[in-house]
């Protein structure tokens, strides 16, 4: 009895110290990435599909804080020169190795205008190379936040794009395609095998990975489900293990199912609407001549005619904050007092109408994706009703991510809906990208409304050097309510985030969402 008590002991150990069996995760969403480039779109979805297969010389940890990744360590040898010690033994995915020249071909590709990705390498003059895994980083000026900027810096193998002829970023906004946007190589945990789009993703794992797995997923298979209501069908018959995009009205339902468990969290993701503030004139209006945009009443009377309190109770049964500032809770410079949404006031919105010289108000087109962000299209139908109250007609444009990005890019609307989520968790990613004018650099690269304001240029110019935090918070705050009292761009709401997934499903709830394959198991 003794013996077999001590084999029963010996096969409980070992079964626990093996490793979990190897798994596939069946992810769905509502949307498609947009490319497989990944310089090309600083687009949500298409970045947390890519950081599987790309990585950048630092990375989040478990708890969203900074850690080594391509890069092992990290030292100042000045205020505007970092030398970064490379990882030696990493891989690219085909077996070739990882070094120096990879990083410099990867920050001139990324720099290249017609992509969107520079802001993750602003303030980065040059990149010297010291030895074949070691290399400086020359910055313009002090840089604060150097590694989270460069978390999405994502390295490409120049041998692989020089022997397919894609040293050129893909122009998505041409409808270009090059041999990056449809494969991938990088040297990440999982290989990206396949991208069919509006149908799948596919993933396997990359057993040669420098790092560990937290988790015991080998294949992952991403699908783009748009309808609310296919989406929740494939969860609850078994088809998708989970859905990062969930019907506002299924989340109480979801979350009563004992097959099933939600996981819920605020989102650093505000979701806003950019009209165009600096054409002459207006290019879907009947107003000829000027631009009614231009005038701060206007935008002004649009802001305070839209009801953010109705919206999250009809609308987002609750699952949004209305906003007041253009970032979210969880983003450095979001702080209550100035995070205070506009109050709906129509009789004050006619009256500043009147007062711009639009008594009768005027007609504009309106753009909005349909298959983004949570309820997106309903919410521009809803502002469209509101609008109407005080004599602005819109008329709406619904369509899916892929063509409605396409157009804003090219500056053709005249006023659309986005969601910007804040990827370093600071405010000045926004200000820059949305809010500076905008030039060939990083400044202002998806500012498509035209925005040029010298105070916010002064601002956000400031802050990037900035290093006293008390001094560059106070810069940051007054650049988003200058933002804010200009109106520059219209806040709508900070978005909450519920994930649902099988009850036998384990992952990290990310504010960014961006699950991570690598923090996942199912059993």
């Amino acid at each position: 009895m003794k013996m077999k008590a001590l084999l029963v002991a010996a096969a409980v150990t070992a079964a626990l110290a093996a490793p979990a069996q190897a798994a596939t995760l069946r992810w769905a969403a509502q949307n498609d990435i947009l490319t497989m480039d990944p310089h090309s779109q600083n687009h949500a979805t298409t970045n947390a599909i890519l950081m599987h297969a790309y990585e950048g010389l630092t990375r989040y940890g478990k708890e969203r804080e900074v850690e080594p990744g391509l890069a092992t360590k990290w030292t100042y040898i000045s205020p505007t020169q970092v030398r970064f010690d490379l990882r030696k033994g990493v891989k690219w995915h085909d077996g070739s190795p990882f070094t120096a020249d990879d990083v410099i071909f990867s920050f001139g590709r990324i720099k290249q205008p017609q992509g969107t990705m520079q802001i993750y390498v602003t303030g980065i003059s040059e990149i010297k190379k010291v030895d074949s895994h070691t290399i400086d980083m020359i910055l313009s000026a002090p840089n604060p936040i150097l590694l989270r900027n460069i978390i999405d810096f994502r390295i490409m193998s120049k041998a692989w794009a020089e022997k397919n002829n894609t040293l050129n970023t893909q122009d998505y906004k041409a409808k270009e395609e090059n041999f990056a946007s449809r494969n991938v190589m990088g040297t990440g945990p999982y290989k990206i095998t396949g991208w069919t789009p509006d149908q799948r993703v596919t993933m396997t794992v990359s057993k040669d990975w420098w790092g560990k797995l937290d988790g015991n997923i080998d294949e992952v298979i991403y699908t783009p489900i748009k309808s609310d209501a296919t989406r929740i069908a494939a969860l609850l018959s078994g088809d998708v293990d989970m859905l990062t995009d969930l019907p506002t009205q299924d989340v109480a339902r979801l979350r009563a199912d004992s097959k099933l468990k939600v996981l819920e969290g605020p989102e650093v993701r505000t979701i806003y609407l950019a009209p165009d503030v600096g054409s002459p004139e207006l290019k879907y209006s009947n107003i000829k001549g000027k631009n009614p945009f231009a005038d701060k009443k206007v935008r002004q009377a649009l802001s305070m005619s839209i009801d953010r309190v109705a919206i999250q109770r009809n609308i987002m049964r609750g699952l949004s904050i209305p906003a007041g500032v253009m970032v979210a809770p969880g983003v450095n410079g979001n702080t209550p007092d100035i995070d205070v949404p506009t109050k709906v006031d129509y009789d004050a919105a006619k009256k500043l109408l009147a007062e711009a010289g639009y008594p009768d108000g005027f007609e504009i087109r309106m753009n909005c994706p349909n298959n983004r962000y949570v309820n997106d299209e309903e919410i521009c139908q809803a502002i469209v009703a509101m609008w109407a109250r005080v004599g602005v007609k819109a008329q709406l444009i619904a369509e899916n991510m892929a063509t409605f990005s396409q157009k804003f890019q090219n500056f053709d609307s005249s006023l659309y809906m986005l969601g910007w989520g804040v990827a370093t968790y600071d405010a000045q990613y926004m200000i820059q990208s949305l809010a500076r004018t905008r030039t060939t650099g990083a400044d202002g690269n998806f500012n498509f409304s035209k925005i040029s304001d010298p105070v916010v240029d002064r601002l956000t110019d400031a802050m990037k050097s900035e290093t006293d935090v008390a001094k560059r918070n106070a810069m940051v705050k007054e650049a988003l309510v200058r933002i804010k009292d200009e109106v520059l761009l219209i806040p709508l709401h900070h978005q909450m985030r519920p994930w649902a997934m099988k009850a036998g499903v384990t992952t990290l709830h990310r504010s960014d969402d961006r699950p991570e394959a690598r923090f996942t198991s199912v059993k």
